[in-house]
Protein backbone atom coordinates (compact mmCIF):
# COMPACT_ATOMS: atom_id res chain seq x y z
CA UNK A 1 0.00 0.00 0.00
CA UNK A 2 1.32 3.32 -1.27
CA UNK A 3 2.22 5.79 1.91
CA UNK A 4 -0.37 8.43 2.04
CA UNK A 5 2.12 12.08 1.73
CA UNK A 6 0.45 15.34 3.37
CA UNK A 7 1.68 18.87 3.37
CA UNK A 8 0.65 20.87 6.25
CA UNK A 9 1.17 24.69 4.89
CA UNK A 10 1.19 28.43 6.24
CA UNK A 11 2.00 31.73 4.67
CA UNK A 12 2.64 35.05 6.27
CA UNK A 13 1.55 38.43 3.98
CA UNK A 14 1.92 41.48 4.15
CA UNK A 15 -1.66 42.30 4.32
CA UNK A 16 -4.50 40.69 4.39
CA UNK A 17 -5.78 40.74 0.64
CA UNK A 18 -3.52 39.82 -2.70
CA UNK A 19 -6.28 41.92 -4.89
CA UNK A 20 -5.21 44.46 -3.41
CA UNK A 21 -1.49 43.88 -3.63
CA UNK A 22 -0.51 42.13 -1.03
CA UNK A 23 2.26 39.42 -1.03
CA UNK A 24 3.64 36.86 0.57
CA UNK A 25 6.26 37.10 2.86
CA UNK A 26 6.87 33.69 4.34
CA UNK A 27 5.87 29.97 3.49
CA UNK A 28 6.42 27.19 6.18
CA UNK A 29 5.86 23.72 4.79
CA UNK A 30 5.67 20.26 7.22
CA UNK A 31 5.50 17.20 5.28
CA UNK A 32 3.32 14.28 6.95
CA UNK A 33 3.50 10.76 5.71
CA UNK A 34 0.71 8.18 6.98
CA UNK A 35 -0.29 11.22 9.70
CA UNK A 36 3.09 10.49 10.86
CA UNK A 37 5.51 13.92 11.15
CA UNK A 38 8.96 13.43 9.14
CA UNK A 39 11.79 15.50 8.92
CA UNK A 40 11.46 16.94 5.99
CA UNK A 41 10.07 20.55 5.36
CA UNK A 42 10.28 23.61 3.12
CA UNK A 43 10.40 27.03 4.69
CA UNK A 44 11.45 30.33 3.38
CA UNK A 45 11.08 33.98 3.60
CA UNK A 46 10.36 36.17 0.36
CA UNK A 47 10.91 39.65 -0.96
CA UNK A 48 7.56 41.04 -1.55
CA UNK A 49 8.70 44.46 -2.90
CA UNK A 50 6.29 46.63 -1.16
CA UNK A 51 5.68 47.19 2.35
CA UNK A 52 4.55 45.28 4.74
CA UNK A 53 1.55 47.06 6.82
CA UNK A 54 1.44 47.79 10.44
CA UNK A 55 -1.40 45.44 11.51
CA UNK A 56 0.19 42.66 9.42
CA UNK A 57 3.30 43.56 10.87
CA UNK A 58 1.46 43.20 14.40
CA UNK A 59 0.71 39.54 13.94
CA UNK A 60 3.56 37.98 12.54
CA UNK A 61 6.52 40.43 13.67
CA UNK A 62 8.23 40.12 10.57
CA UNK A 63 9.62 43.96 9.60
CA UNK A 64 10.27 45.27 5.97
CA UNK A 65 13.75 45.53 6.84
CA UNK A 66 14.07 42.03 7.80
CA UNK A 67 12.75 41.00 4.34
CA UNK A 68 15.12 43.19 2.01
CA UNK A 69 17.58 40.88 1.47
CA UNK A 70 15.35 37.64 1.27
CA UNK A 71 14.63 35.66 -2.12
CA UNK A 72 11.77 36.73 -4.54
CA UNK A 73 8.92 34.76 -5.17
CA UNK A 74 10.21 34.04 -8.17
CA UNK A 75 13.67 32.52 -6.89
CA UNK A 76 11.74 30.28 -4.69
CA UNK A 77 8.70 29.04 -6.86
CA UNK A 78 10.11 25.85 -8.61
CA UNK A 79 11.37 24.08 -5.49
CA UNK A 80 8.36 25.25 -3.49
CA UNK A 81 6.02 23.58 -6.57
CA UNK A 82 8.47 20.80 -6.32
CA UNK A 83 8.02 20.34 -2.40
CA UNK A 84 4.18 20.61 -2.32
CA UNK A 85 3.47 18.21 -5.91
CA UNK A 86 1.38 15.34 -6.13
CA UNK A 87 0.61 15.52 -2.24
CA UNK A 88 -3.16 16.91 -0.68
CA UNK A 89 -2.37 20.02 1.17
CA UNK A 90 -3.86 20.84 4.78
CA UNK A 91 -4.27 24.12 5.24
CA UNK A 92 -6.51 25.96 8.07
CA UNK A 93 -9.13 28.78 6.38
CA UNK A 94 -7.48 27.25 3.00
CA UNK A 95 -8.68 30.03 0.67
CA UNK A 96 -7.14 32.61 2.25
CA UNK A 97 -3.67 30.92 1.63
CA UNK A 98 -4.56 29.13 -1.56
CA UNK A 99 -5.41 32.85 -3.01
CA UNK A 100 -2.48 34.15 -2.12
CA UNK A 101 -0.64 31.42 -3.19
CA UNK A 102 -2.09 31.14 -6.62
CA UNK A 103 -1.72 34.99 -6.88
CA UNK A 104 2.04 34.45 -6.94
CA UNK A 105 2.33 31.59 -8.99
CA UNK A 106 -0.15 33.35 -11.33
CA UNK A 107 2.40 36.15 -11.19
CA UNK A 108 5.86 33.79 -12.50
CA UNK A 109 3.33 31.83 -15.20
CA UNK A 110 3.24 28.78 -12.87
CA UNK A 111 0.12 26.91 -12.73
CA UNK A 112 -1.75 27.40 -10.17
CA UNK A 113 -3.74 25.03 -6.95
CA UNK A 114 -6.49 23.37 -7.54
CA UNK A 115 -8.30 24.38 -3.93
CA UNK A 116 -10.72 21.24 -4.64
CA UNK A 117 -8.16 18.45 -3.36
CA UNK A 118 -7.28 20.61 -0.33
CA UNK A 119 -7.94 19.17 3.18
CA UNK A 120 -9.16 22.52 5.45
CA UNK A 121 -8.98 22.08 9.13
CA UNK A 122 -10.53 25.03 10.14
CA UNK A 123 -14.05 23.74 7.86
CA UNK A 124 -13.54 20.41 9.84
CA UNK A 125 -12.93 21.98 12.77
CA UNK A 126 -16.49 24.18 12.31
CA UNK A 127 -17.99 21.01 11.42
CA UNK A 128 -16.89 19.02 14.90
CA UNK A 129 -17.39 21.39 17.02
CA UNK A 130 -19.86 23.48 15.73
CA UNK A 131 -20.37 27.26 17.98
CA UNK A 132 -16.57 26.89 19.28
CA UNK A 133 -13.80 28.76 18.30
CA UNK A 134 -12.37 27.38 15.49
CA UNK A 135 -8.76 29.63 15.50
CA UNK A 136 -5.72 27.91 15.73
CA UNK A 137 -4.75 29.16 19.02
CA UNK A 138 -8.17 27.62 20.34
CA UNK A 139 -7.92 24.37 18.93
CA UNK A 140 -4.56 23.78 20.51
CA UNK A 141 -5.64 24.64 24.21
CA UNK A 142 -8.28 22.34 23.53
CA UNK A 143 -6.30 19.72 22.37
CA UNK A 144 -3.73 20.39 25.04
CA UNK A 145 -1.00 21.54 22.37
CA UNK A 146 1.45 23.84 23.80
CA UNK A 147 2.16 27.53 22.60
CA UNK A 148 4.87 27.93 24.38
CA UNK A 149 7.37 28.11 21.39
CA UNK A 150 5.02 30.79 19.66
CA UNK A 151 5.75 34.47 20.90
CA UNK A 152 4.01 35.19 17.29
CA UNK A 153 2.39 33.97 14.19
CA UNK A 154 4.79 32.45 11.51
CA UNK A 155 4.52 30.28 9.06
CA UNK A 156 6.99 27.41 9.77
CA UNK A 157 6.12 27.38 14.00
CA UNK A 158 2.02 27.82 12.83
CA UNK A 159 2.37 24.59 10.42
CA UNK A 160 3.98 22.41 13.14
CA UNK A 161 1.25 23.61 15.21
CA UNK A 162 -1.30 22.81 12.38
CA UNK A 163 -0.20 19.31 11.97
CA UNK A 164 -0.88 18.37 15.49
CA UNK A 165 -4.02 20.15 15.46
CA UNK A 166 -4.86 17.73 12.47
CA UNK A 167 -3.99 14.55 13.24
CA UNK A 168 -5.98 15.01 17.00
CA UNK A 169 -8.91 16.23 14.60
CA UNK A 170 -8.71 13.40 11.72
CA UNK A 171 -7.42 10.64 14.35
CA UNK A 172 -7.23 10.97 17.98
CA UNK A 173 -4.73 10.48 20.85
CA UNK A 174 -3.20 7.64 19.55
CA UNK A 175 -2.16 8.69 16.39
CA UNK A 176 -0.86 12.19 18.19
CA UNK A 177 1.56 9.68 20.13
CA UNK A 178 3.19 8.48 16.87
CA UNK A 179 3.31 12.23 15.93
CA UNK A 180 5.20 12.94 18.88
CA UNK A 181 7.38 10.32 18.99
CA UNK A 182 10.79 12.19 16.86
CA UNK A 183 13.32 9.33 17.70
CA UNK A 184 11.52 6.60 15.41
CA UNK A 185 12.83 5.82 12.30
CA UNK A 186 10.99 6.64 8.89
CA UNK A 187 10.59 2.66 8.35
CA UNK A 188 9.49 2.34 11.78
CA UNK A 189 7.08 5.20 11.26
CA UNK A 190 5.37 3.29 8.52
CA UNK A 191 4.68 0.55 10.66
CA UNK A 192 3.15 2.70 13.52
CA UNK A 193 0.28 3.06 11.29
CA UNK A 194 -1.83 0.20 10.40
CA UNK A 195 -4.08 0.20 7.05
CA UNK A 196 -7.12 -1.23 6.89
CA UNK A 197 -6.68 -4.84 4.99
CA UNK A 198 -8.97 -7.38 3.91
CA UNK A 199 -7.84 -10.85 3.34
CA UNK A 200 -9.97 -13.01 0.70
CA UNK A 201 -10.16 -16.84 1.68
CA UNK A 202 -9.35 -18.88 -1.94
CA UNK A 203 -11.81 -21.90 -2.54
CA UNK A 204 -8.76 -24.22 -0.97
CA UNK A 205 -8.90 -22.27 2.42
CA UNK A 206 -12.57 -22.36 2.56
CA UNK A 207 -13.19 -25.94 1.85
CA UNK A 208 -10.05 -26.56 4.70
CA UNK A 209 -11.99 -24.52 6.90
CA UNK A 210 -15.11 -26.33 6.84
CA UNK A 211 -13.44 -29.76 6.90
CA UNK A 212 -11.73 -28.83 10.26
CA UNK A 213 -15.30 -27.80 11.42
CA UNK A 214 -16.21 -30.95 10.65
CA UNK A 215 -13.83 -32.65 12.78
CA UNK A 216 -14.31 -30.33 16.12
CA UNK A 217 -16.34 -32.49 18.55
CA UNK A 218 -19.31 -30.53 20.47
CA UNK A 219 -17.86 -26.79 19.23
CA UNK A 220 -19.00 -24.03 21.42
CA UNK A 221 -20.79 -22.49 18.84
CA UNK A 222 -23.00 -25.55 18.59
CA UNK A 223 -24.91 -25.12 22.01
CA UNK A 224 -26.62 -21.57 20.96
Amino acid sequence: MADLREIVLDTETTGLDYRQGDRIIEIGCIELINKIKTDNFFHTYINPQRRVNNAAFNVHGISNEFLKDKPLFSDVAKDFAAFIKDSTLVIHNAKFDIGFINHEFSLVGMPKISISGVVDTLLIARKKYPGASANLDALCKKFNISLDKRDKHGALIDSELLAMVYVELVSGTQAKFNFQNQNVSRKNRQNLNFPNRSFISSETEKAAHQELIKNIKTPLWGRY
